[in-house]
């Protein structure tokens, strides 16, 4: 089935649980906005809640995947107080939190250009893939800004190093160049871009929607926390968990029997 909340931002959800969530801005090329930024956070807010979801895609209609902040929204908020600026970038924060959060694997699909705030969308996803033509920026400086709500994801997924001088220099980088500090996944043309998003969500599908999300869990617990006695411990409750839950055993059960699980369509 298919849903829009605008027409700025479209939801299509498939029968398998695939949740697409597309960028329509685009004669402004899906910079953000105040309503783009509600409308995303509320859509995934929404779908993380949603018990037949197993996957959500964030990608773009028209030529590009999305050329960050509205440079005339940022200009308007210039008039705006000190609270107010931080009212409103809270509410930008708020966004890349949900998403990063978001319960179950998420896939950035890039094309074109993703400039400034675009950079934290992919970041926060699980797993990003990219056109050989994609162009990439953090290009807050050049205005006078810094990429500051996106900045804990971005050095997160691409290392403090990188960061550094791709915030500093704000220069463009390279679909290739993406790939090797870790901002993309995945590499292929324009042509072969829905098949090779087809392949990445038959892997997930075959996997276990309650192991996916813990296994996101267990990403997180262990990027936060020292490896000591508290973290074995609590790994090691997670597994024990797992292997006596209901899908633990299902997956057990269906290698033995030679067999599908049955979350498998």
């Amino acid at each position: 089935m298919a849903e829009s909340t605008n027409n700025t931002v479209l939801t299509d959800i498939t029968d398998n649980g695939v949740a697409t969530i597309t960028l329509n801005r685009v004669d402004k090329s899906n910079a953000f906005d105040a309503s783009i930024i509600q409308s995303l956070t509320h859509e995934i807010d929404t779908l993380s809640s949603d018990i037949g979801i197993r996957c959500l895609v964030l990608r773009g209609n028209g030529k590009h995947f999305s050329a960050g902040a509205d440079l005339h929204w940022m200009k308007s908020m210039a008039n705006k107080s000190k609270q107010e600026n931080q009212d409103d970038a809270v509410q930008l924060a708020k966004l890349m939190q949900v998403l990063d959060n978001f319960p179950h694997p998420t896939i950035a699909v890039v094309h074109g250009s993703a400039f400034g705030g675009a950079l934290g969308l992919i970041c926060c996803c699980d797993i990003a893939l990219g056109t050989e033509s994609s162009i990439f920026c953090l290009s807050e400086v050049k205005i006078g800004l810094i990429p500051a709500t996106i900045g804990p994801y971005v050095c997160r997924a691409i290392g403090q190093r990188h960061a550094r001088r791709y915030m500093l220099t704000a220069e463009r980088i390279e679909a290739k160049t993406a790939v090797d500090i870790g901002l993309l996944h995945y590499l292929c043309s324009h042509n072969t871009l829905q098949e090779s998003l087809n392949h990445i969500l038959k892997q997930i599908l075959s996997n276990s929607p309650a192991a996916l999300s813990k296994a996101k869990t267990l990403c997180q617990l262990c990027d936060s926390k020292p490896i000591d006695t508290t973290l074995i411990n609590e790994t090691s409750q997670m597994i024990a968990d797992i292997r006596v839950s209901k899908q633990g055993q299902e997956g057990l059960n269906a290698y033995f029997e030679k067999r599908l699980p049955n979350w498998v369509k």
